[in-house]
């Protein structure tokens, strides 16, 4: 009879992917979870395969890394180690024979892109068939897992989901913005496992690194310093200038994917430009495809700790100008991950969500990344953890010192022990709306409750209020500033000042008001309106006096979608020259788009639907610009459309969509306006049924 001879291996890519929870992600490989059985289909002609006369050998390659794997008739998957178990001879009388093997692989094993090889040996013959690569991933569903994630909802959100809110603004007027994260498009995963490759520490000693790579708390750090270009051929190139010439403005990007192909497509030149929350969202994906569950967080009011302090110093003069004279600074909100991770470096009871930041903020041990840094640790003030918790835990905890100065000389000073950190959130799974999550980093005695004021949160830094000065410091004179309704492009900011007589003597007073431009992320440039008057204040009286700054005094320069103010008041008592102030920041939020869905409650995968993009125009003027609307897994390319719009005009632009994927997806559309030059932005879930 003819000897055994091996005519094809059939990876079972299909059958595979879809038990690895795999299916959808786009990679010339087959793609599997680590800890998992997959199966082959050893596909042969000649006699029946005979154990005792061929010896049938896997051979598994990671680089430098190879393991042989030698078919065995019985046993069982191994947690720690890869097998091969001969499943059963499949009989086939016509044509050739096949023999399934279950192969598996350790729940340590590295991830990265693996060539498998089979070797036939003979008493004769020793014949190698190289079968082809997988790529291997963390495996959030297996219980030995160090990425081990309990429950199905949340592994549904936090790995699977590619569509995603990130939040901005300030805590008092929060701004929803749609991100897609893109995992399942064409080519990602591919080029998430190149960002790997192009690392300094593979780069350095690829041994070494194939090895470190079993390890998430390892992965999480290389992935923070390549997401940014700072230290080596990273993916994107910060820019907080305002000038964004020869890139991207940061607030155009809507997905991950456009920024990893150009990465990819340039031969990993740095793709120009982004912002805290462009980091953080890109990272998002590439945890996710490389299977660690990972989410998006907001901290509103991170304090950027240059010095370690622990204090955020701010300086004031006195007409209530913010001065640029510290080197630290409040970033209105700052945007990082959470990746979700055992980690047994730090002993008991730090497993669970690890703080991650890519955006160049500061070195960890030499280079621009952060963490992870366990939530837990910064709860408890654990700053000797590694990685970073101390910087972490001054982004949300540290103090704030406001000084109003003349000459540079200290005419008062006030502390707010809560500003920082006021609220941490992260989108709620399942769903389009925001979780609080501060009470994961922040015990009860650190945390502020806001006071609602006309739809908007006001916090008036009152000089007799126990959050600054304590009670015996009390001056004669408290002032807070109001918010009377959220500000909206186009729409005048309406707030009023309140002031209050502590003492029961009249008192003549100067007010000074002042309203400055700013980025989310530093100090005010000049102030754009201020107002002086003197105020006549009764024994133990209240005044509120209300302001108005209209839309022509503060329109954009620069394209942004939320325009930032820091708005301060300082009232100086005549007689006695002491002063008091209150400050507030906030943004102007742009108006949103509409998208309604035809008939949205039957969306079937294949079956061609239409959405409509509606806004209409607020403004007093004809607007123009660039319409654009994405959705991953809806639409094969964006569509894009040139606008204009008359004075509180609707417009109402249809675009086709045929869904290609089942499930939760995303539709969202940006409105690049050129006079005044913002952004708007729009989206809409839609939950897309398989036929």
């Amino acid at each position: 009879m003819d000897e055994f001879k091996v005519r094809t291996v059939d990876l079972q890519r299909v059958q595979n992917q879809t038990r690895h929870r795999t299916e959808g992600l786009s990679s010339s490989t087959l793609v599997l979870r680590r800890g998992q059985t997959f199966t082959v289909i050893i596909n042969y002609d000649g006699r029946p395969f005979d154990p005792l006369k061929e010896k049938l050998i896997f051979r598994i390659v990671l680089g430098p890394i190879a393991v042989e794997v030698p078919v065995s008739r019985f046993g069982q998957p191994s947690a720690t180690q890869w097998t091969a178990i001969l499943e059963r001879s499949v009989p086939n009388p016509t044509g050739p024979r096949a023999l399934s093997v279950s192969l598996s692989s350790p729940v340590t094993a590295s991830i990265g892109v693996y060539t498998l090889q089979l070797r036939v040996e003979t008493r004769v013959t020793v014949k190698t068939h190289l079968l082809g690569q997988f790529t291997l991933l963390c495996n959030p569903w297996s219980q030995a897992d160090s990425v081990f994630l309990q429950s199905e909802d949340l592994r549904t959100e936090y790995v699977m989901s590619d569509i995603g809110l990130l939040f901005k603004g300030s805590p008092g007027n929060i701004v929803s913005r749609p991100w897609s994260f893109d995992q399942y498009e064409k080519g990602i995963l591919d080029i998430c496992m190149k960002l790997l490759q192009v690392s300094p520490q593979h780069q350095a000693d690829m041994g070494k690194d194939l090895q470190n790579r079993s390890n998430p708390v390892y992965i999480g750090r290389v992935i923070s310093a390549m997401v940014n270009s700072n230290d080596d051929k990273g993916v994107i190139t910060g820019n907080w200038s305002g000038d964004y010439s020869g890139g991207v403005n940061p607030s155009k990007w809507s997905g991950s994917a456009d920024i990893l192909r150009m990465w990819a497509e340039t031969q990993f030149r740095p793709v120009k430009y982004g912002q805290c929350w462009v980091f953080a969202a890109v990272m998002c994906t590439v945890m996710r495809a490389l299977g660690i569950p990972t989410r998006v967080i907001t901290n509103f009011n991170s304090a950027h700790d240059t010095n370690g302090n622990m204090v955020i110093e701010e300086y004031y003069n006195e007409m209530g100008e913010k001065l640029s004279f510290s080197r630290d600074s409040i970033w209105n909100f700052h945007v990082w991950v959470e990746s979700w991770m055992k980690r047994p470096d730090l002993g008991r009871g730090y497993d669970g969500w690890q703080v991650l930041d890519p955006t160049p903020q500061e070195r960890s041990a030499g280079i621009f990344r952060c963490g992870p840094a366990a939530v837990k640790a910064i709860y408890e003030q654990k700053v000797d953890a590694q990685y970073d918790v101390p910087f972490v835990y001054a982004e949300v905890n540290a103090d704030v010192r406001v000084m109003i100065v003349r000459d540079r000389t200290v005419l008062s000073t006030s502390v707010d022990k809560r500003r920082v950190g006021a609220l941490i959130s992260t989108k709620r799974p399942g769903s389009m709306i925001m979780q609080d999550v501060t009470s994961e980093y922040k015990t009860e005695k650190d945390m502020v409750p806001f006071r609602a004021a006309g739809g908007i949160a006001a916090r008036g830094y009152t000089f007799g209020d126990e959050r600054t000065m304590p009670r015996e410091d009390s001056k004669g004179v408290a002032v807070s500033l109001q918010l009377l309704k959220a500000p909206v492009v186009g729409e005048n900011i309406s707030f009023n000042v309140i002031i209050t007589n502590n003492e029961a003597a009249q008192k003549l007073l100067k007010k000074h008001v002042n309203a400055q431009n700013k980025e989310y992320n530093r100090n005010p440039t000049g102030s754009f309106w201020e107002s002086h008057d003197d105020v006549k204040i009764g024994p133990k009286e209240t005044v509120t006096i209300k302001h108005e700054i209209s839309f022509k005094e503060y329109m954009l320069k620069e394209t942004a979608e939320d325009s930032l103010v820091n708005l301060a008041v300082v009232i100086e008592d005549v007689k006695t020259q002491e002063r008091v102030l209150a400050s507030e920041e906030f943004n102007i939020r742009t108006p949103s788009l509409n998208i309604q869905i035809q008939n949205e409650v039957s969306v079937i995968i294949n079956t061609p639907q239409v959405a409509t993009v509606v806004f209409t125009n607020p403004f007093n003027v004809a607007v123009s610009g660039e319409l654009t609307v994405s959705g991953s897994g809806l639409l094969e390319e964006k569509a894009q459309m040139r606008i204009t719009i008359q004075p509180r005009e609707t417009t109402k632009k249809p675009v086709s969509f045929t869904p290609r994927m089942a499930g939760a997806k995303m539709l969202s559309a940006n409105l690049v306006l050129e006079n005044p030059p913002t952004i708007l932005h729009g989206f809409k879930t839609i939950n897309v049924q398989a036929s």
